[in-house]
């Protein structure tokens, strides 16, 4: 008989429920994606180990601390993975209940940063101020909405079975959903994000099923947008220069040609396995600008060689491979289209980020996915990762 301990030989007493929540945890540590998991980690600490070689020597910059940037970026990633934990115990459909709370903070975020609350980075007035030494770059989070709103919208019909794929109404609402914040980024200007953005909502769509007809016109229109904004002169001198610099390299090596010329000369010089770690001359010589956060790659092809930098290629592939097996095995159109805007928005930062220190991209002030050092941007892939889990541990289970 069962005594006063509460212990049940039958499994029926209150230890049933105590073991059943411990069997549901365990359940879901199985069915999170651990090669996702990892090669995100990976990417994290190997980011850790180049931004501190990139500054430990900059006094100008890490006040005299050279473990300063060290421990920014590793608290940085804790506070990621905080992020990611949070995410993935709201869940990826709680959020899609939340989307228009979120779109509407990412969307005055944005606004704010218009505002004398804005702050001016590397010629991108995109950042607010926080104090401390901490800024945020709200359009990082409008990556994330921008995906949940318009998965929200396209998939709503489909999952619920009144439809086989969205209708033109249904993607011209999604779309009108996305321009709003990309507007307000290029105004900034941040050229940059809203060429993610861009490919997120071409990602999102295909995923969808969304008509053919509206990729090809959206493609045709970023086309004829593109040659408008150059011939009205909206774009600012320093990005017309990075143009001309992408095209003509020579154009001025000293000037708007130094960057991508003192980069390609770091990756060149680093051979097979590199010069080591710390002893680069290109970093130890604070030849190349801006080498803790979007030129973060050189310090790997210099010091880590072709080895380090293939490495690095090697992880982000698996994250981006993991990422698409989650996109194809989950049965909710909301789930898949969630994670191909997740795969567009990984992939092309990350080809941009490193094809502009190879020069076979123009440089678009872009990070490199969890590598770079900045705050909002390692929140944000966080959160991404998050989002990814999510989508696997709750997927339906298939019939």
């Amino acid at each position: 008989m069962a005594g006063t301990s509460g212990f049940s030989v039958s499994g029926y007493g209150p230890e049933r429920s105590t073991w059943a929540r411990l069997a549901a945890r365990d359940s879901m540590a199985r069915r999170l994606d651990w090669p996702l998991m990892f090669s995100a980690i990976a990417l994290s600490l190997l980011g850790s180990l180049l931004v501190w070689s990139a500054t430990r020597n900059r006094t100008t910059l890490n006040h005299g601390d050279p473990y300063y940037f060290l421990f920014r970026h590793l608290l940085n990633t804790g506070i990621g993975f905080a992020l990611m934990i949070a995410t993935i115990w709201l869940g990826h459909r709680t959020l899609r209940g939340a989307v228009p709370v979120l779109y509407g903070l990412s969307v005055l975020l944005v606004i704010l940063v218009l505002t004398p609350l804005g702050a001016t980075i590397n010629g991108a007035h995109a950042w607010i101020v926080i104090g401390g030494g901490f800024s945020l770059q709200p359009s990082e989070f409008v990556k994330i909405t921008i995906i949940l709103g318009m998965a929200m919208m396209l998939a709503a019909r489909v999952d619920a079975g009144d439809q086989l794929h969205p209708d033109h109404r249904t993607v011209a609402k999604a779309l009108g959903l996305a321009v709003l914040p990309m507007a307000i980024v290029m105004l900034m200007p941040d050229l940059g994000s809203v060429m993610v953005m861009a490919v997120i909502v071409l990602g999102v769509l295909l995923a969808s099923g969304a008509s053919n007809r509206w990729i090809f016109g959206l493609v045709g229109a970023g086309v004829i947008g593109a040659v408008a904004i150059a011939a009205l002169g909206m774009l600012d001198e320093y990005q017309i220069n990075r143009f001309a610099a992408f095209a003509n390299p020579e154009l001025d090596p000293a000037g708007v040609g130094y960057n991508t010329n003192q980069a390609r000369i770091a990756i060149g010089s680093g051979g097979l396995t590199g010069t080591g770690l710390f002893k680069g001359s290109q970093t130890t010589g604070q030849f190349v600008p801006e080498q803790q956060t979007d030129f973060v790659f050189t310090v790997a092809g210099e010091e880590l060689g072709f080895v380090g930098a293939g490495l690095i290629l090697l992880l982000l592939g698996v994250v981006l491979w993991r990422a698409c097996r989650i996109a194809r095995e989950t049965t909710e159109l909301y789930g898949t289209v969630v994670a191909a805007g997740i795969i567009a928005w990984f992939a092309f930062q990350s080809f941009e980020n490193i094809g502009m220190t190879l020069g076979i991209m123009p440089v678009a002030g872009l990070p490199l996915p969890f590598v770079s050092y900045g705050g909002t941007s390692m929140f944000a892939v966080w959160i991404a990762v998050g989002l990814l889990q999510s989508i696997r541990v709750q997927k339906p289970l298939r019939a």
